[in-house]
């Protein structure tokens, strides 16, 4: 009889640690990022810490959950099913290496913070890396901001544009030619519209509002015209825009507006440019960096800033 009493018993304490196991995973889902132990504990106040031990390790065994690693604490992270049926059949070392990549996400991870945080020796992890990009699970990309460099990422990502540089760069090499070609097209559709309004018997203030274009006028004008082999985005016009202001050759205002468009910020205003035309061609000193530079009454051979030394003067005398 006592055999048979204990069979509930035994029943009820694994049906509690099925529950605290469901609940613990529920408290993960409520943050992407990982919760601390310090919430489990204020959320299940009435857990002993043997049973929250026993339930997280088994968690953590049965591959539910993961532990994470920040530079202040550990946090408990929901697993992502898909990830681990992917790295099914590696080793934990393997598994490691696939959690540090999948956390950096599409801007990618070099290969020596990778051995920084997996306390792992080079000849190993370059076996683990090569294993893992054989299976598609992984790949490397190359960064603008270090050519001899290297970036892993996951598989199926795509690179942040701080990785790759975005539409202005092709394997690696930026694109001059390219943005010369757009800064001409933007600059002669301002140019274009500032004409169309000077022919208009209108009230002069009135000519010189409707002389200007918004970001979202010039990026569909490029569109319309085909020359760019990539997907442009508004960004990237303004962008371009942006330098011709630089230039001397557009100004900017900003215009509020009750339709939020996607080239508006959550304020309502929408940034709106117009080409300009200058009265007097500009001094060759003003063209050079010298005519410029914040800094000129500091530059002498030898100094901190120096003609031999400066990057800008360089630039200018090779273009």
């Amino acid at each position: 009889m006592a055999a048979a009493a204990g069979v509930p018993i035994k029943q009820e304490a694994a049906d509690d640690a099925m529950n605290l196991e469901e609940r613990i995973l529920e408290l993960c889902k409520s943050d992407s990022k990982g919760i601390p132990d310090a919430v489990i504990k204020t959320e299940l106040p009435h857990i002993d810490v043997q049973q929250r031990v026993t339930a997280i390790n088994r968690l953590l065994s049965t591959g539910k959950i993961d532990l994470v690693k920040t530079s202040t604490e550990l946090l408990y992270r929901l697993k992502d099913p898909g990830s681990a049926s992917k790295i099914k059949g590696g080793d934990a070392q393997e598994r490691l290496i696939y959690q540090i990549i999948e956390e950096s996400n599409n801007k990618g991870i070099w290969t020596r913070d990778i051995r920084i945080r997996s306390n792992m020796p080079l000849n190993q992890l370059n076996k683990i890396l090569k294993n893992l990009e054989s299976r598609k699970l992984i790949k490397a990309v190359k960064s603008v901001g270090a050519s001899k460099r290297k970036v892993y990422m996951l598989f199926n990502l795509q690179p942040d544009r701080s990785v790759t540089g975005g539409a202005w760069y092709s394997d690696q090499d930026f694109e001059s030619e390219f943005v010369e070609v757009l800064n001409q097209q933007c600059y002669k559709f301002l140019q274009d519209k500032v004409d169309a309004g000077a022919e208009l018997q209108i009230d002069p203030m009135l000519r010189r509002t409707r002389s200007y274009a918004s970001s979202q006028d010039v990026w569909k004008f490029i569109k319309e015209l085909g020359i760019s082999k990539v997907e442009l985005s508004v960004e990237d016009i303004e962008t371009i825009l942006h330098t011709l202001i630089y230039d001397g050759k557009v100004e900017m205002t900003v215009s509020a507006t009750h339709n939020i468009a996607s080239n508006s910020n959550s304020s309502g205003q929408m940034k709106l440019f117009r080409a300009l035309q200058p009265l007097t061609e500009t001094a060759g000193i003003m063209r050079m960096p010298c005519g410029v530079c914040p800094v000129f009454d500091q530059c002498y051979e030898g100094g901190i800033v120096s003609p031999a030394t400066c990057i800008y003067m360089k630039d200018w005398m090779d273009y």
